[in-house]
């Protein structure tokens, strides 16, 4: 089944190729009005997927993530037009001359059929398949079960869209069986340019390590915070509050906290503080338990873990090198913190820390497309090839490089000639 979707996504994907920058940001802005316009259909799609998802007992954070409001479909809808304004990436590079006159011109163009496996959220059947349209791509959706109703809603709002403008509604294409077997046919789509898994760590493990075509690792986010001895104690509190409770169910939120021993009896009652009407629930090592008597005792698991919920785990250190050594250890290579009015402590913090974004006096929720100024992102890469941190349009293109000659060859002699 799916081979038939791939061709017909081949074919459209050349047509939008040759388009102009001008047409596809129409597109964008065509499909921002439309969504606004059906936005009572999508939300009454979204409500029976809430409520079948309710009754399976679908998790909180999960649940979260499912939901759509009018005010979110206003921001989507916002979004897609900020996104038709950004630079298009295709056709930018750069151009060289080789010594025998070769003119040698490297330009962005599409990557081809990208095809997306993610869990929950119907907005990125908006973003993404933004992404992919405004960047000359044709797209395969695979959304979970639980937001079936939903993005075939808007699934068919972009066909349609794609049609009344002229072009072909195969650009945007559904995988609408939600099974294991149709995910695992994705996995070994011959001729599939790039396949993305945004989901939990379960899927993404699944994805990578079975998966035969591209794929590029995104959004498990175990993320830290490190509070150093010469931080600024005040600024910490308002960094962890943002990164544990702005929103706790996204990948770029913290997890845990590593606190420098010398000054943990002045950050641990504060934090404590901070956090407490939110009802975050504290995991700690022997010295946060016994400064946090209602604290659970940490496991092994607790350092891994990505919570995605009102749960945080704390460990006590003797230091940068203590701090370096359990991100390296347990972090997932996404996004990272220190807090510290020390310079020299925190270029080392950014020199030595192995992530896509490693921040100094700030919190990791900037690791979003959005904020980075890219419109929207497809997800956030932890891995490092081809792209790191959020992918915004140029992560969605590859290079092709066009030479002009005068009829120079390698092995038969070079022509000195100019080149017209």
């Amino acid at each position: 089944m799916l081979n038939s979707l791939l061709q017909k996504a081949q074919l459209s994907q050349a047509v939008l190729a040759a388009l102009s920058s001008e047409r596809r940001n129409h597109l964008l802005i065509a499909m921002a009005d439309q969504v606004e316009a059906h936005s009572d259909a999508i939300l009454k799609a979204n409500q029976n997927d809430v409520d079948r998802a309710r009754q399976d007992g679908l998790d909180g954070p999960r649940l979260a993530r499912l939901g759509l409001s009018q005010s979110k479909l206003k921001t989507f809808a916002t979004g897609l037009r900020e996104l038709a304004q950004i630079q298009d990436p295709l056709g930018r590079g750069d151009r060289w001359t080789l010594a025998n006159g070769l003119i040698l011109d490297r330009v962005r163009v599409p990557l081809g059929v990208i095809g997306l496996i993610y869990e929950s959220r119907p907005g990125v059947t908006l973003e993404a398949t933004a992404l992919a349209l405004k960047s000359g791509n044709a797209i395969l959706l695979k959304g979970g079960r639980e937001a079936l109703s939903t993005n075939q809603e808007l699934v068919e709002l972009w066909r349609s869209t794609l049609a009344h403008r002229g072009l072909p509604q195969d650009l945007v294409q559904l995988i609408s069986d939600t099974t294991r077997t149709a995910a695992r046919e994705l996995m070994h789509l011959t001729g599939l340019d790039l396949l993305i898994p945004r989901g939990g760590a379960s899927l993404i493990r699944t994805v990578a390590d079975e998966a035969t075509v591209p794929v590029i690792e995104t959004g498990v986010g175990n993320c830290h915070l490190y509070v150093d001895q010469h931080a600024d104690i005040e600024m910490a509190l308002n960094i962890l509050l943002d990164g544990k409770i702005g929103n706790p169910s996204v990948c770029n939120a913290l997890e845990t906290v590593l606190i420098n021993q010398a000054i943990v009896d002045a950050f641990i009652p504060r934090a404590v503080e901070t956090l407490k009407p939110y009802g975050v629930i504290w995991h700690g090592d022997q010295d946060v338990l016994a400064r946090i008597p209602e604290a659970i005792a940490a496991q092994e698991s607790d350092w891994a873990d990505e919570y995605l919920d009102v749960q945080i785990a704390a460990k006590v250190v003797s230091g940068l090198d203590q701090a370096l050594e359990h991100i390296q250890r347990y972090g997932t290579r996404h996004s990272e913190s220190i807090v510290t009015e020390h310079y020299p402590t925190g270029h080392e913090f950014l020199s030595r820390v192995d992530a896509a974004v490693v921040y100094w006096n700030a919190s990791t929720r900037f690791s979003d497309g959005h904020e980075f100024g890219f419109g929207a992102e497809v997800g956030i890469s932890t891995q490092k090839l081809h792209v790191r941190g959020p992918m915004g349009l140029e992560a969605l293109t590859t290079w092709k490089t066009l030479a002009y000659g005068t009829g120079q060859t390698r092995d038969l002699g070079t022509s000195n000639s100019s080149p017209a």
